[in-house]
């Protein structure tokens, strides 16, 4: 992890299968795990998540966005209603910069610049929670480029993504859609794709942003254990 500010207020407390990267008293930076909920679920068997477990220890402690259950990485949560604004606004006027990594099937060409995926993602409720790249779905659009081809056996490269828009599972539909899947998706890969990898192979790696009552420049890196 990297602040360029002033990191802590106090030592921040420890959250089970997590870990808190920055506390103070405005939010929360934490690293969440693979295969934990980031939010409460439906039915009594999925309120364990991030998200409650920080209530526990910061009962002021609100969520500004989302990871997948199965996606690991770099999580903002606010503290008190007005910074959950402030930080929502942030993320709506992508004032707020998130990296992710990812492992996909196939071979990319490696480049240094970005490309650009712009395809509407639609809400497949007849097959939920699956989603689909269709015209009459939300505009979405996802950064990309190729940092390095892998050959494990088989062919498969590793990708940086940055989410324009925060759509749910915007990036795992996005990379189907080109031909390209996440290793271990068990949701949108091909079955024999998804036996590639124990996990969803999805990370977020980099967080950064304007402290919006300091205004310090804080920046956050967590690499994937992938």
């Amino acid at each position: 992890m990297v602040a360029t500010a002033a990191a802590h207020t106090a030592a921040p407390a420890t959250i089970a299968g997590g870990e808190t990267l920055f506390v103070d008293a405005s939010l929360l930076v934490l690293n969440k795990p693979a295969g934990l909920l980031a939010v409460p679920g439906r039915g009594a068997d999925k309120q364990d998540c991030l998200s409650a477990r920080v209530q526990a220890l910061y009962p002021d402690a609100l969520v500004v966005h989302r990871l997948d259950m199965a996606t690991s990485g770099l999580m903002l949560m606010a503290r008190g209603a007005s910074m959950q604004r402030a930080l929502s606004r942030l993320f709506e006027t992508r004032q707020i910069d998130k990296t992710y990594d990812a492992v996909v099937d196939g071979w990319l060409p490696v480049d240094t610049a970005w490309q650009t995926i712009d395809a509407p993602i639609w809400a497949d409720w007849a097959a939920r929670p699956l989603r689909r790249v269709d015209p009459r779905g939300q505009a979405s659009q996802t950064r990309w480029r190729c940092v390095e081809q892998l050959d494990g056996g088989l062919p498969a490269s590793r990708v940086e993504l940055q989410a324009l828009t925060g759509r749910s599972h915007q990036l795992r539909v996005h990379l189907q859609n080109m031909g390209h899947p996440i290793l271990g998706d068990a949701l949108y890969a091909p079955p024999d794709t998804a036996a590639r990898a124990p996990r969803l192979l999805l990370h977020a790696r980099n967080l950064a942003l304007v402290h919006p009552l300091t205004g310090a420049a804080l920046r956050f890196h967590a690499p994937a254990a992938f």
